[in-house]
């Protein structure tokens, strides 16, 4: 076992009792002849954690391979390098934090190290929501955030998120999460900290934010509310509508209720079992909520209470999903994708915002193209970026943006991130202005495929034991391509490392078919999957074939499914 070494170097400078002792008890048991801590070990010991997704995420545990107080800790003092170099002395740095396992713990390490470093850290007075915190480094013109999540990883994870502000940003990439090369200058900063038992810690110094900044965020939520007010055209009279919230045992339910009560929602119906912040998530398999039967609390009670709408937020509430009721779906509820919430959310915010050049509307280079269509018939701008709300928020201009993965920006003057609770509220005006006209968000869905075709899209993914498994997966399709897509040749191969649209390259290949459907293939950036994005486009020459269009979509989607699985060789 070629890690022993560096374990013990790391062992005896890790400034946590509790992490020293765990990594020396494994190290003894693959020392003893124990394959599984040998391999355990070597893991742990294969090198610091790396910024993925605008900061590091992990499994929580003792190594350097590891979300723990030394990693933390060496991760905070290269970002207050960094920030010191941009920003001088005084420089501020809010810090939030979840439910998860050890997040209070690490949220204190943070503050306590920027201290110790001479920043200001401003904690937020209590586990808190992410939106939350990207709003406060705005609000409180601070340089930099930190936000202690996993988000909706598996609850062995935890994760150290890092938004850029004040003197180290501009325009508008002020509040977003950092981008290259930002976090290589972090990533090459915390190489040269050194050992993390020699990086100053304060025990206390730091100022604890009261109850106003969450006034503050509810006081921008309203004013939000009221502008759109003003913009639409169409009723919103949301106390008629009834509403299942879930928080998916994380942390967003009082922010939430909070926000959706002061804006008239009052006939709100909360998931009990999934109310209160669990780290462990008892009742889901994963705290996803695009992950199977994630839902099935949140739809069992709306049955029950004959909802109109349900609302799923993640645990950190950055993500929201929708359901609705359909007597021809399972249950007699459906849950919408992140692509048809998109549209929904666009085709809204798009009528709000209409005939203004200036306001764009943006998406991931992995969600349907509907969001042009509708971006063009509202007279808007329209922008592609790569994934991520790291690339969509900082986009000028921008109004609404979002990700098929369940993420929409769409404030980004209050939030400038994926905040899964106003865009909570955007649903609710939604559904409350179709309820008022006897129309629900389905019969909407239908009239922007009548309008502009059916895009159907779906999503192909493979969670794999070892990351290696992902890389050789790449190889096979970028040696051996597929030639054609449901029965359509493939007129267009892009190596996304190569860049695409003159975006930033990234790991991934794009294919498109001659009649306009298309494929993404990349690496998840904050978990061991690869991921497939599937899209094809139907015209629907009126309402009358608006079913045949979703029988030869599907049957498309499923033939590029079964295609793509045999070329990845998975």
């Amino acid at each position: 076992m070629q890690s022993a070494g560096s374990a013990r170097e790391w062992i005896a400078h890790d400034p946590d009792a509790c992490d020293r002792a765990e990594l020396h008890s494994l190290l003894q048991a693959a020392e003893a002849g124990d394959s599984v801590a040998a391999g355990e070990m070597d893991d742990r010991m294969s090198g610091l954690l790396v910024f993925g997704t605008a900061g590091l995420r992990g499994a929580i545990g003792a190594g350097p391979h590891r979300m723990n107080t030394a990693v933390v800790s060496i991760a905070t003092a290269g970002l207050c390098s960094v920030v010191r170099e941009k920003a001088g002395d005084e420089f501020g740095v809010v810090v939030g934090y979840d439910a998860r396992h050890r997040s209070r713990e690490f949220a204190r390490t943070v503050a306590g190290v920027v201290t110790a470093a001479g920043g200001r850290a401003l904690l937020l007075p209590h586990r808190t929501p992410t939106p939350m915190l990207a709003f406060a480094i705005n609000h409180l013109n601070a340089e930099a955030g930190v936000m202690i999540t996993a988000s909706h990883n598996p609850a062995a994870d935890n994760g150290f998120k890092v938004y850029l502000g004040g003197r180290v940003a501009s325009g508008s990439g002020r509040g977003v999460q950092l981008v290259n090369p930002m976090d290589e200058q972090i990533m090459a900063a915390m190489t040269a900290v050194g050992p993390a038992d020699g990086i100053p810690v304060a025990a206390a110094g730091w100022h604890t934010l009261d109850a106003s900044i969450e006034d503050a965020y509810l006081a921008a939520a309203l004013a939000f509310n009221d502008r759109l007010a003003t913009l639409s055209d169409a009723p919103a009279e949301v106390s008629g509508l009834r509403v299942v919230l879930t928080a998916m045992h994380g942390v967003g339910a009082d922010l939430a209720l909070r926000v959706l009560r002061a804006v008239g929602v009052d006939d709100l119906h909360l998931v009990t079992e999934q109310c209160d912040p669990d780290p462990d998530f008892p009742t889901v398999a994963f705290p996803n909520p695009e992950e199977p039967g994630a839902l099935d609390l949140a739809i069992g009670l709306a049955r029950e209470v004959n909802a109109d709408l349900v609302v799923a937020l993640d645990p950190d509430a950055d993500r929201c999903s929708l359901a609705v009721p359909n007597a021809s779906a399972a249950e007699g509820w459906q849950q919408l994708s992140g692509d048809e919430v998109g549209a929904l959310l666009g085709e809204y915010l798009g009528g709000c915002f209409a005939g203004d050049t200036r306001h764009v509307m943006a998406r991931s280079i992995v969600s349907s193209s509907m969001l042009n269509a509708i971006t063009a018939d509202h007279g808007l701008g329209s922008v592609q970026t790569l994934t991520g709300f790291k690339w969509i928020a900082r986009v000028p201009g921008l109004v609404f943006g979002y990700e098929e993965a369940l993420g929409y920006c769409v404030n980004p003057e209050a939030v400038r991130d994926k905040d899964g609770i106003t865009a909570a509220l955007v649903a609710c005006r939604l559904a409350a202005s179709l309820k008022a006209t006897g129309r629900t968000m389905l019969d909407l869905l239908d009239d922007l495929a009548v309008e502009h075709g059916l895009y159907s899209t779906a999503p192909l993914t493979f969670r794999v034991g070892d990351p290696a498994e992902i890389t050789a997966g790449l190889k096979r399709l970028e040696s051996a391509p597929p030639s054609s897509l449901g029965g359509s040749a493939v007129c267009g191969f892009v190596n996304l490392d190569d860049g695409y649209l003159g975006l930033e390259p990234t790991p991934g290949y794009r294919f498109e078919t001659e009649r306009g459907d298309r494929v993404v293939v990349r690496p998840s950036g904050t978990e061991p999957k690869l991921k497939c994005y599937l899209e094809v486009i139907e015209e629907v020459p009126g309402r009358g074939q608006l079913a045949d269009a979703k029988s030869a979509a599907a049957a498309r989607l499923e033939s590029i499914r079964q295609e793509l699985t045999a070329s990845l060789g998975f």
